[in-house]
């Protein structure tokens, strides 16, 4: 049995992910995790990692490397996105990655991929499941920092997501009139060439992945903590994902923590996700017809284990 540990290292957060072989070219779970570091906190204003980004992240990969040294793993991909393509101070990101990451497999370090990797790993990883009937497919990946649209034919990278839109535009909880305009206005601008580079009039089915989205899900299925089982796969009509957007972008920071599902670290962030999830709805609908959301566990780490697989 081959066993592997896959790690995606994003603007908000560091993800886990142990799995092994099933023998029939899927996987099967050892361990799922997530912590919300915030590496690229600031990052947007100033180009450079902080100090105390590296050392949340170093904390948490410090325990990832030992859960997996217990598992058994000895074959290991991380890889950094969006936070880590923009800054300057890399270096120090990559060094401590090296020293941690080669206690599990010698040699091993971060990699910072591109855009379209990361949206075709997504796409990979997000379509496990899923019957291939309701295809053709459009997946999303919204994050910290970027939001991949990708297709079977073609794939974007857009500079856009909850972390970057909230430092960019939404400085008040709730946002004022002003800030919630011109967070959409950056929004449409950061989407438009994703939505002229990849061909989503054909799709008919939206899978959407990542905390934003999942936790919208967890939302509309009136969960009071967060359950990956019952979100998996889960379906959300527009009208309904649409209403829980604008609540949580009207919402005060207590009146999201005080929601089951809310992971802390995404309390003061999730109303720049909402807006960027209305955007893309909104698109979808008017080039596609499509007028559901489903949204997928299964995402840009099954796409590394299974690359690894």
């Amino acid at each position: 049995m081959t066993r592997v540990g896959a790690v995606d290292c994003g603007t908000n957060s560091i993800r886990l992910l142990i799995a092994d072989d099933d023998g029939a070219g899927g996987l099967t779970d050892v361990v799922r995790d997530m912590v919300i570091v915030r590496l690229g906190e600031g990052v947007n204003a100033t180009g450079r990692f902080r100090d105390e980004a590296i050392d949340r992240t170093r904390a948490a990969l410090a325990g990832y490397v030992q859960t997996m040294l217990d598992a058994g793993v000895r074959d290991v991909r991380m890889v950094a996105t969006s936070a880590t393509r923009d800054a300057s101070n890399r270096d120090v990101f990559f060094d401590m990655t090296a020293e941690l990451l080669g206690r599990v497999s010698p040699g091993a370090v971060a990699e910072v991929i591109s855009g379209d990797e990361e949206a075709r790993l997504s796409f990979r990883g997000a379509l496990g499941g899923l019957d291939p009937a309701d295809g053709p497919f459009v997946v999303t990946d919204l994050g910290g920092g970027s939001t991949e649209v990708v297709t079977a034919e073609a794939a974007y990278s857009a500079d856009i997501g909850c972390v970057r839109l909230t430092e960019h535009s939404l400085h008040s909880a709730p946002p004022t009139a002003g800030e919630i305009a011109d967070a959409e206005a950056f929004v449409a601008q950061r989407l438009a060439p994703a939505f002229a580079a990849v061909p989503v009039e054909s799709a008919r089915t939206w899978v959407g992945v990542a905390g934003t989205l999942t936790t919208i899900a967890a939302l509309d299925l009136g969960l009071d903590h967060y359950d990956p089982a019952a979100i998996h796969l889960s379906r959300h009509g527009f009208a309904d994902v649409e209403r829980i957007c604008r609540e949580l972008v009207s919402a005060s920071k207590a009146e999201r923590a005080a929601l089951g599902p809310m992971h802390p670290g995404r309390v003061d962030v999730i109303g720049g996700g909402a807006l960027v999830t209305l955007a893309l709805a909104q698109e979808f609908s008017r080039r596609s017809g499509i007028d559901q959301l489903v949204v997928s566990e299964h995402d840009i780490l099954d796409g590394i284990a299974l690359g690894l697989l």
